[in-house]
């Protein structure tokens, strides 16, 4: 996925002019409402409001916007608006809901019934027509394929015509559960100004917004560079949501006080970084990426003190990432001094304020161990009140002035749960659950909405966004959560190992918004709590319906349990209890105990769901199974941003547990045997999602099936060849028009095309047949599942050296298959031009044989990434893997003419006039 080219837009609109920093030609700010809309470019059209202006208007107020939302001070307006410009994005699609958004602002008028809060839309017909008319042509040409090979079952090996036929049939049957998933495609646009009118514009000033809960869950700060994680938190305290009704709860899964600290820190500079962005409405508000931007509009309300405030935020960014780093030394060095004075002579790790830190130490001790650590529970900042807290003017000691600017933080609260080396704590679904009961607790937000810790919000507007659609009259109420897509900073401009991974996230998803909803796919998604605790929706429920209908599998604390008709209710809004209360503090260690959830439903009915690689696709299955529907969210710019996966063999390990995972749920939870509830084409597009790594059984033998005629002089897959060829060419070159389609109503570039056409090959050959081994393994010999590694993330680096960990080979055996692949095909094309050097063909079989070696041409072009992955430093040269390709087409030519020349004692260089193809065989996909 390619960043966006447009910046980020501010949280408010202000002046639209561009203020340079140090005269150096560094700006700042968001963009002008009329550059950016809500729905990627062109929401500002059919009633779709502006989602850069909180509002959806051009004014903006004189004085900054505090948490709450409310504005101090007289408005201005803009002399000119201009019209916005209608995104590529949006050029295909059009609203369905006109007639019905209409009558939502006259019920508004007449009984206050709240008007439609997103806008949906579908591809025009001149695009959805064709897509569809080509989808059932390439059925049917895939049907009477399948008649003529059956009527014609002629080859020179019949077990291998038995194996393409079954692979054939079964790619057929994968491409029509992956196609018809899409054929209703639906985008839904929310409109920010409506949801701003309805719950923000009170008389009071006050928000009726519903209260919040944010889950960030890391585990290792160095696989994880805690950098990326204090810069997501940074993102989530400074997002344009009332501070009153949000909270974040930060899950360290390793018991780090690396982290503990490390958040301390960024607590003490949010004080500093939260007023700063709402004082100048800057986007994004993660400092990192804020800072590295060099030049944007500014949409601030203090033009003129901006130059001055950006150098001092600058100067306190990089004094606070020193004491970040200084962390990883500060520590051990106080430790060492504490150590040195205890008589019992243990290596503890200490705090700052003299006590043993209770979770990992750094010489690992028992009960102070990865996986054997006591519960901590630290609340960082406390819940702020309801009133806004302006700043102080500015001084000489301060010259920031946020006299103006509510500087209420956010609750902010860090988790460690227990850990116990006799318990399976189920890694990452495991905190989640933690997490989930530890919230209830404390702050009871009828929404949650999660994040990996390398992740951060880079458009403040997007939790709004999000409940537009979960607070919508229509279908609101059975909304179970909100997807956005996955955007990732620091891919190559070329996005060589697919990580934007664009064909998933904007078209298929968008296929499934048409259905019952997108899938779960992690971070960046938006829940509603009894959803996640296995409470069905509004629509399938009785009248005798209680939302608590057995305690038992809930656990035995009451509290929790008490908490839950509570969070059912949106407009809750309670207090969040002082979490040192004895009484709160006991049922807060009792619900991060591991023995918490023996003989309860977590992990099966209610929570994240347990023991699979990919808890997040299967927790959003069992959610659809029950009757929830879910939405999917695509702003511009970005809702959340990402670091993808730092070179190819962390990227490779990375698919092979998303396609493990899934082959697990396909055995496990199977899609097709789902109740009445799944609507049936969600249950189509499940089965594809978790069924799609058996395709590489098949697909290993057609790429490694040249190996078979490098050796023999005449070897026919299907006869007669040349109808099989031409079957093949028309199913292929029908594939590709609906491909080209596709990227027009999903607003794809063809580089997002080919990058997925390249990786699903190089998946399965290097990760699908491993994923398929260990599921085979585990259901035949009851062993383990795919197992679960965190994925290492690229550390910051510097501009000379922006990519320099792509370039790094990792060797693994993973690696292994596909290489022999690339040798295989380099070879068969080696043999093929040494063999036709001295076969004495014709130009007829030179013709012949020619089309069999497209398809070894193509398979190698599709390969390409993976082939300079392994290059290592000589890839930033792309041209050098052609001309080793070309040297060794020539080397084993030239062996092949050296074992003729052996067997027959000289070679002849001559054309026959006639005759069959020798090395057609290729072409057996």
């Amino acid at each position: 996925m390619a960043p966006p080219q447009a910046p980020a837009n501010g949280g408010a609109a202000g002046h639209g002019g561009i203020v340079n920093v140090n005269g150096g030609g560094v700006d700042d700010g968001g963009m002008a409402p009329s550059e950016v809309e809500s729905n990627g470019g062109g929401g500002g059209h059919n009633g779709v409001g502006n989602s850069n202006s909180v509002d959806g208007s051009a004014a903006a107020p004189s004085v900054a916007v505090n948490g709450n939302g409310k504005k101090r001070g007289e408005r201005r307006t803009r002399k000119t608006k201009k019209k916005p410009a209608v995104s590529p994005k949006d050029k295909y699609w059009t609203p369905i809901d006109d007639e019905e958004a209409a009558k939502a602002v006259e019920d508004g008028g007449e009984d206050g019934r709240r008007p439609l809060l997103f806008r949906t839309y579908r591809v025009k017909g001149i695009l959805l027509h064709p897509y569809r008319l080509l989808t059932l042509l390439r059925l049917i040409a895939i049907i009477l394929f399948f008649i003529w090979r059956i009527r014609h079952p002629h080859a020179d090996g019949m077990w291998l015509w038995w194996i393409s036929m079954v692979g054939d049939f079964w790619f057929g049957v994968t491409w029509l559960l992956n196609q018809v998933a899409k054929l209703n495609p639906i985008k839904r646009v929310p409109d920010l100004a409506l949801l701003k009118q309805q719950f923000d514009d009170l008389p009071d000033g006050n928000s009726n917004l519903p209260r919040l809960d944010v889950f960030i869950n890391t585990v290792d700060p160095i696989n994880e560079p805690m950098i990326y994680t204090m810069n997501s938190i940074l993102s989530i305290l400074a997002v344009d949501y009332p501070v009153d009704r949000t909270a974040t709860y930060l899950s360290d899964d390793g018991g780090s006080i690396i982290h503990y600290e490390g958040l301390l820190e960024t607590a003490n500079f949010a004080a500093m970084w939260v007023p700063f962005c709402r004082k100048h409405t800057i986007e994004p508000r993660a400092p990192e990426s804020y800072f590295a931007v060099k030049s944007r509009p500014y949409m601030g309300n203090a033009p003129d003190e901006f130059a001055d405030d950006h150098r001092r935020m600058s100067r306190e960014y990089d004094e606070f990432k020193v004491r970040l780093d200084a962390l990883f030394t500060k520590i051990p060095e106080r430790s060492d001094a504490y150590n040195a004075e205890a008589k019992d002579g243990a290596k503890a790790t200490w705090m700052a304020d003299g006590t043993q830190w209770p979770g990992t130490w750094f010489d690992p001790a028992e009960n102070h161990k990865k996986g054997q650590h006591a519960g901590i529970l630290k609340v960082m900042l406390n819940h702020p009140g309801d009133e806004p807290q302006f700043g102080a003017p500015a001084s000489a000691a301060n010259t920031l002035d946020f006299s103006a600017v509510d500087v209420r933080l956010p609750m902010l609260v860090y988790i460690s749960r227990e850990k116990n080396s006799g318990y399976d704590h189920q890694k990452k679904a495991g905190a989640m659950n933690v997490q989930l009961r530890v919230s209830a607790l404390l702050t009871n937000a009828p929404f949650i909405i999660n994040f990996d810790g390398d992740h951060y919000v880079n458009n403040s507007l997007a939790f709004r966004a999000a409940m537009c659609f979960m607070l919508d009259r229509r279908d609101g109420d059975n909304t179970a959560f909100v997807q956005f897509p996955q955007r990732f900073d620091d891919v190559d401009p070329t996005d060589r190992y697919c990580n934007h991974n664009r064909v998933f996230f904007d078209a298929t998803l968008l296929g499934l918004n048409g259905i019952q909803g997108p899938s779960y796919v992690g971070t960046g998604c938006m829940f509603r709590r009894i959803a996640v605790y296995g409470i069905d929706p509004p629509r399938w429920r009785s009248d005798d319906f209680k939302i608590v209908d057995n305690t038992d599998k809930f656990g035995k604390s009451m509290p929790f349990i008490n908490s839950i008709p509570s969070a059912a209710n949106q407009e809750w809004s309670m207090t969040s209890p002082p979490a040192d209360e004895e009484s709160i503090k006991e049922e807060l260690d009792n619900v991060m105990k591991c023995a918490y959830e023996a003989g309860t439903e977590f992990g099966k009915e209610i929570g994240w769901v347990y023991n699979i690689a990919t808890e997040d696709v299967v927790t959003g299955f069992r959610v659809h199974r029950t009757g929830w529907r879910s939405m999917y969210c695509r702003i511009e710019p970005d809702a959340f941003r990402g670091t993808a996966p730092i070179n190819l063999t962390e990227r490779l390990y990375q698919i092979l547990r998303w396609s493990g995972g899934s082959l697990e749920m396909f055995f496990s939870h199977c899609p097709l045997l789902a109740g009445r509830r799944l609507n049936f084409m969600q249950r189509i597009a499940y089965t594809n999602m978790t069924a799609y790594p058996i395709s590489s059984v098949f697909l290993v033998f057609y790429l490694l099936f040249p190996v078979i005629w490098i050796f023999r002089g005449e070897f026919y897959i299907q006869k007669p060849f040349p109808t099989y060829v031409l079957y093949l060419v028309i199913v292929i070159v029908m594939t590709e028009l609906i491909g080209m389609v596709e990227i027009k109503w999903a607003g794809l570039t063809l580089l997002d095309w080919i990058r997925n056409e390249q990786f699903y090959i190089i998946g399965a050959t290097a990760v699908y047949p491993l994923a398929t081994l260990h599921i085979v393994l585990k259901l035949v010999f009851r062993g383990k599942g795919v197992s679960f590694k965190l994925t290492a993330k690229q550390a910051t680096s510097t501009v000379n050296e922006k990519y320099a960990e792509m370039y790094i080979v990792q060797w693994a055996p993973l690696l292994i298959p596909t290489i022999v692949v690339i040798a295989v095909n380099v070879g068969a094309i080696g043999a093929a031009i040494g063999k036709a050097i001295v076969g004495g063909w014709s130009l007829l079989q030179m013709a012949d044989a020619s089309l069999g070696l497209v398809f070894n041409a193509w398979i190698l072009l599709l390969i390409y990434p993976f082939a300079l992955g392994i290059m290592g430093r000589w890839s930033k040269r792309p041209y050098l893997l052609f001309i080793f390709f070309l040297i060794a087409f020539v080397i084993v030519a030239g062996v092949v003419v050296a074992i003729h020349v052996a067997r027959t004692g000289s070679v002849r260089f001559h054309f026959r006039h006639s005759g069959g193809a020798s090395f057609p065989t290729s072409w057996g996909f």
